[in-house]
């Protein structure tokens, strides 16, 4: 990998990975570079990938991997998004939502959990546990409560916080026993000759059945209309109708306003501490998701009075 002169740099996410294209004659791969975090970046990312693929779900094949200098070589799927897609198109965007969904289904009902990797140890899908939900929804106090609230008053509000937080996650109905990608969006979604592939399949957990639909309905990467989240919302129980709807539906908004809260953490410290400052400009909108839902579940009393004493502007801009 010192030697990247026939490989040409794409762009990369939120991670510490490198991507470079890779391209001899008619056939190119993807090199997928990670000196920190590479346990997750590239072994874990080939076993849930192989889990996906055993599963008939159209995931990146790995061609090649040297885990000790750090990179796996990897199908390449191009780069066009459905997020490309929906931004250009104008009419009949729905079909895209539909058919990512039905592909939401088929991994919704993979039964693996553990898989050979590429060091011929065994991984096993860790659990999305109550205490990762909590942690995770702890970097909204982490990075931008810090950041914004001066020191006594973000100790003081990062207590009550956390304690708000622990009852939300105690009032979740559904249990922990779905494959969760962790990451469904979008952006994650790849038109492959006419076919939805996925990618960024490394923090897959085992968990609640709501959490990818919450992903992919509240995305704060791609603004959609209340009507259009709700016709996705019913598409997907016309399509799981055995699941009970008043237990998924307070599922689907808890973990939609956690995962927002995580996000507006995670994109305050991707600005603070790697320079990423592009990720700023979706703040607005994930203040804008989680005011949606805070809305429609008495559970969030506490929490919606906690963010409008602080973030009242935040929370109720248009």
């Amino acid at each position: 990998m010192n030697n990247l002169k026939n490989l040409k740099k794409i762009k990369g996410d939120a991670s510490f990975r490198k991507f470079y294209r890779k391209r001899n004659k008619n056939f190119s791969s993807i090199v997928v570079f990670a000196e920190k975090e590479k346990f997750k970046n590239l072994l874990v990312y080939d076993a849930i990938n192989k889990i996906l693929i055993i599963n008939k779900i159209l995931a990146p094949i790995t061609y090649y991997q040297n885990y000790n200098k750090n990179f796996i070589e990897i199908e390449d799927f191009g780069d066009n998004s459905i997020y490309k897609v929906l931004k250009k198109k104008k009419t009949k965007k729905f079909i895209y939502f539909k058919n990512a969904i039905k592909l939401l289904n088929q991994i919704q009902i993979i039964k693996n959990r553990k898989i050979k990797s590429f060091k011929k140890n065994t991984y096993t899908i860790p659990k999305y546990s109550k205490a990762i939900l909590m942690k995770e929804a702890n970097l909204f106090c982490d990075w931008y409560i810090k950041d914004k609230l001066f020191k006594n008053k973000s100790i003081n509000f990062t207590k009550e916080f956390k304690k708000i937080i622990k009852d939300i996650v105690n009032n979740l109905k559904l249990r922990n026993n779905i494959f969760v990608h962790r990451d469904f969006h979008v952006s994650n979604l790849m038109l492959v000759k006419e076919k939805i592939g996925i990618i960024d399949s490394q923090d897959a957990l085992i968990g609640n059945r709501a959490y990818d639909l919450a992903s992919f309905v509240d995305d704060v990467r791609l603004k959609t209309s209340e009507s259009l989240k709700k016709k996705m919302f019913n598409f997907y129980l016309s399509k799981n109708k055995n699941i009970n709807k008043k237990k998924f539906k307070n599922d689907f908004e808890i973990l939609s306003v956690l995962r927002n809260l995580k996000i507006i953490g995670i994109f305050t410290r991707l600005a603070i501490r790697d320079g990423k400052i592009k990720y700023l400009k979706l703040i607005p909108y994930a203040w804008k998701l989680i005011s949606i839902r805070i809305d429609k579940n008495k559970v969030f009393k506490d929490l919606n009075n906690l963010l409008n004493q602080n973030f009242k502007k935040e929370l109720n801009a248009s």
